[in-house]
């Protein structure tokens, strides 16, 4: 399963059914399909249409404040209730690789995380630069009983990070980044991840894996992800595969059907 994709991108209008082709003979049976603002709702609902696999999330991007709106929440909670294929909010977060404006993105960020609580639904966690104020948010809202569940998405932290954010009872999700050689960090948090609290993604069309780097990414690559994550685990594809799939179908509530 492709926990986290994008391929409502424009770089996958010209060959869509190539992909899901492959995706299907790599053995990708699902799809989460993240969101990094409103106006993409329409048009991943569309696929979703189109791709019975296909189950998809709405929220705004950490890097897309532009997008933000007065209105914003109330129109991902429409977008939320209109549809069950809407399996979490997000992708949500924190960034401070690329801006620094912290404020800012935690004003964006708290109402999506109020409605995944209304909602009842898992959020999808981008995280890059800011475990520590994400984990000052999070665990301020653990006190009170107000934290989703949720997954950190395209895992890039420590291990003593990763542990923080295992304790509040989220879940890692490893992409193609995982698959690099330097990715030190990466590497030991998947050997030390336990098997009931993982996921694997490509976060395509970006961070193709290792063989395939340079390269737009697509979902059949999520198998490149699980070969890596087994590989250092010492365990075999197939284990990956199931305990990868059965995570994610847990904390995003898919149907039988569907995984």
């Amino acid at each position: 399963m492709d926990s986290h994709c994008h391929i409502v991108f424009r770089n996958f209008d010209e060959d869509l059914e190539a992909v899901r082709e492959r995706w299907r003979e790599a053995g990708v049976q699902a799809l989460v399909h993240a969101c990094v603002e409103p106006a993409e709702i329409p048009a991943i609902r569309a696929l979703a249409d189109r791709f019975p696999e296909l189950r998809y999330a709405v929220g705004v991007h950490p890097l897309d404040t532009g997008h933000w709106q007065n209105d914003t929440p109330a129109v991902l909670r429409q977008a939320a209730m209109a549809d069950d294929r809407v399996v979490a909010i997000g992708e949500l977060g924190l960034d401070l690789f690329r801006q620094s404006n912290l404020e800012e993105q935690l004003q964006m960020l708290r109402p999506q995380l109020d409605l995944a609580v209304e909602l009842e639904l898992p959020v999808i966690i981008h995280c890059r630069d800011a475990a520590e104020p994400m984990l000052v948010e999070l665990r301020s809202r653990a006190a009170e009983g107000r934290c989703p569940a949720g997954v950190m998405h395209c895992w890039g932290g420590t291990p003593a990070e990763m542990e923080a954010f295992l304790e509040l009872g989220l879940y890692i999700s490893f992409s193609g980044t995982v698959t690099f050689p330097k990715a030190e960090d990466t590497h030991q948090c998947a050997r030390q991840v336990s098997a009931d609290r993982y996921l694997v993604e490509t976060d395509c069309p970006f961070l193709a894996p290792v063989p395939r780097r340079g390269k737009r990414n697509e979902p059949a690559f999520v198998l490149n992800v699980a070969e890596r994550v087994a590989q250092l685990r010492g365990e075999s594809l197939e284990q990956v595969a199931l305990a990868s799939t059965a995570n994610a179908a847990r904390l995003f509530r898919l149907p039988v059907d569907v995984v």
